[in-house]
């Protein structure tokens, strides 16, 4: 089945509102003139005036105050309320907000803005490693917003670690049903339950594959999430220490001597290193993919950026062991979005915890209706498991054996999705018969 994969990238920030910041002062009857600072409920939110500058303010009704440059424009003397109501048609605020404001002119990439992500994963300038800074310029509030907006719209540059996801061709476009399979924890990666299994059993009881054919073949729209690969490796830069022979007075032909001498003990440790230890012989640092540091954080990504704009109306994950705590912290950071989206949630041997991740009462009720646990038993399979916590209905996977959990329920799962279908549809049929009656009986 033909797969594409994709990258990550930063969403749009969030919109900031700038507020007035002047205070205005009574001369004479209508006009007013000052260069104060403070908070004022002006109407005309965001009309910055720069400092210093004088204005003019005319006052009218209780609807508030409105300010403006003083110039030829606005009259010199005393008006009554009609002139000054006119004054609302006079001033751009766009106009007064871009006064003494630097270009729009912001670079396109992360080193252009002297920011790069640090080896936790958290954005920091690359000269102060301070995190980032939102006024930059002081009393300069669009531009600082525009310059917020403009980062906020940065994607990931080639050097910037990346992650990947794999979808079916109509997993976005699909108007029916979509199915997403989530993993576990450990060195499994995306397409995979385990590998004890892959190396040990076989393909079919290891890894995905099954799931997604046979949800092709049913008409499922597919994504596969990748959670486990949350960094990259990478060598860690080597710090050059200046000898300090430099700064001396020793002759050249002395200091070349040393300098040989230095090179030749270094090349003997780093010989003794790699024999006392051959797997190490590197020095190597995490670089966290931003936004998908953690399963958690994968998770809500892909629902964010796909999943949630994907045109089913019906959703349905698998998740098995850590994959089910992810989904689990997916639906309390996204709870009314889940609930309207997803149908049915397949967990095989979660991991999860409602009560350590701390999930709300209305959240436990939806998992009772819409969710179903096949764990590890030696039970037959479908068999119902009592449970200590209050979620989801726990049945038997027909294997004692975790890592066997997903493989063994594979038939059930798909029967679960089926059924949860169907109920959905009932759920949604109108009462044709009583409502046509009452209809009926009204018009009569």
């Amino acid at each position: 089945m033909p797969l594409s994969t994709t990258g990550t990238y930063l969403g749009p920030a969030p919109r900031l509102f700038p507020g007035c910041r002047r205070r205005c002062r009574r001369v004479r009857n209508d006009v007013s003139v000052s260069c104060r600072p403070r908070k004022c409920n002006s109407n005309l939110v965001g009309a910055r005036i720069p400092r210093g500058k004088v204005i003019t303010t005319a006052r009218g009704s209780s609807t508030g105050e409105l300010e403006g440059h003083a110039s030829s424009r606005l009259p010199p003397q005393p008006c009554s309320w009609g002139q000054s109501s006119d004054l609302l048609s006079r001033i751009d605020l766009d106009e007064l907000m871009k006064k003494d404001e630097p270009p729009l002119d912001f670079p396109d990439t992360l080193e252009g803005f002297e920011y790069a992500f640090n080896e936790k994963g958290q954005l920091r300038h690359i000269k102060t490693g301070e995190p980032f800074v939102f006024n930059y310029r002081e009393d300069l509030h669009r531009w600082n917003q525009k310059r917020y907006e403009a980062l906020g719209e940065v994607d990931a540059t080639e050097s910037e670690p990346k992650s990947f996801i794999f979808m079916s061709e109509d997993a976005l476009t699909n108007p029916q049903k979509l199915m997403v399979l989530i993993h576990g924890s450990g060195v499994v990666r995306a397409g995979q339950w385990a590998r004890r299994l892959i190396i040990n059993e076989d393909l079919d009881s290891g890894t995905q594959i099954p799931f997604i054919k046979r949800a092709v073949a049913e008409g499922y729209g597919v994504i596969v999430l990748n959670p486990n690969e949350n960094y990259i490796e990478v060598e860690k830069p080597k710090i050059h220490v200046q000898s300090s022979s430099d700064s001396s007075d020793e002759p050249a032909e002395k200091r070349e001597r040393k300098d040989k001498v230095s090179k030749e003990t270094k090349k003997r440790r780093d010989f003794y290193e790699k024999y006392r230890n051959p797997q190490r012989e590197k020095e190597m640092m995490q670089l966290y993919i931003r936004e998908n540091g953690s399963p958690e954080e994968h998770a809500i990504y892909v629902w964010d950026h796909f999943i949630a704009q994907a045109a089913a109306e019906n959703v349905f994950f698998v998740a098995h062991s850590y994959g089910g705590l992810a989904f689990v912290e997916l639906m309390i950071q996204r709870e009314a979005d889940v609930k309207n989206k997803v149908t049915a949630v397949a967990l095989t041997d979660s991991v999860h915890n409602v009560w350590h991740q701390e999930a709300g009462k209305t959240i436990r009720e939806w998992m009772r209706e819409n969710c179903c646990n096949w764990v590890s038993s030696s039970e037959p399979l479908d068999t119902s498991v009592e449970s200590m916590l209050p979620d989801c209905p726990r049945v038997s996977a027909g294997t004692d054996r975790h890592e066997l959990t997903s493989w063994k329920s594979f038939p059930s799962i798909f029967k679960f999705f089926t059924e949860a279908s169907e109920a959905k549809i009932s759920s949604l049929k109108p009462a044709v018969t009583r409502r046509s009656h009452r209809i009926k009986h009204e018009e009569l």
